[in-house]
């Protein structure tokens, strides 16, 4: 797999580029989308990275798999395309952010807009089988993208890490929090936003802690 990719991000992960691990993961991607259906569509691999350069990341919300329906995915976390209905979790982040800060709920499920402000949608795993949800994990993925949340967290300041479940939450052990704002909670899936999600405000002590940063709060 050839990594075309934003600069700032190429240069920030070259050495992993290199290494035995993701030398077999490229191998592993490249016969799945050759033996059938996988997703995101190949051009959209790496569109977390690269929407959003380096030095304008601010926030990053840190998701698992990519969706594994028809259409859905398009390497933003939690995102899907114009004209795709927002799934269940989706609907559930834009009734946190109601609750939370007032806005109405956007009809688009489309997140590129908080990309603009700095949001980094990064899912673990950045490719998926169709209808095989988990069917990517285990292959290198998680390695690559621990080096994304590592050099992030070591070289920047003051980030806000959004950590949504267990999963999100193990991943995001390596966070220093006395140097960045880390905010957790159950996952917004219909299973657990009940037992915590519902209430927990990530949006607007997000924006809280920018202002207190100097920096522009996001449009959520």
């Amino acid at each position: 797999m050839e990594v075309r990719l934003e600069k700032s991000w190429k240069n920030l992960l070259k050495d992993e580029f290199e290494k035995p691990y993701f030398k077999d993961l490229s191998s592993f991607v490249r016969h799945e989308y050759q033996s059938g259906t996988v997703y995101p569509p190949p051009k959209y691999i790496f569109n977390a990275l690269d929407s959003l350069p380096v030095d304008r990341v601010k926030v990053v919300i840190l998701g698992q798999d990519p969706y594994h329906g028809q259409g859905q995915a398009h390497g933003l976390s939690f995102s899907v395309p114009e004209g795709i209905a927002p799934p269940p979790s989706l609907k559930n982040i834009y009734k946190e952010i109601e609750t939370d800060l007032g806005h109405p709920r956007h009809a688009s499920g489309n997140l590129d807009r908080w990309v603009k402000q700095g949001v980094l949608l990064l899912n673990a795993t950045l490719t998926v089988r169709a209808n095989q949800a988990g069917s990517h994990q285990n292959k290198g993925w998680e390695t690559l993208t621990d080096a994304i949340i590592r050099e992030l967290a070591n070289k920047k300041d003051n980030l806000v890490f959004i950590l949504w479940g267990n999963y999100a939450q193990k991943k995001g052990s390596i966070i220093d929090a006395d140097k960045h704002l880390v905010l957790k909670s159950p996952h917004p899936s219909p299973f657990s936003a009940h037992s915590g999600f519902f209430g927990s405000r990530p949006f607007s002590q997000a924006n809280h802690y920018l202002v207190e940063q100097g920096q522009t709060p996001i449009d959520w």
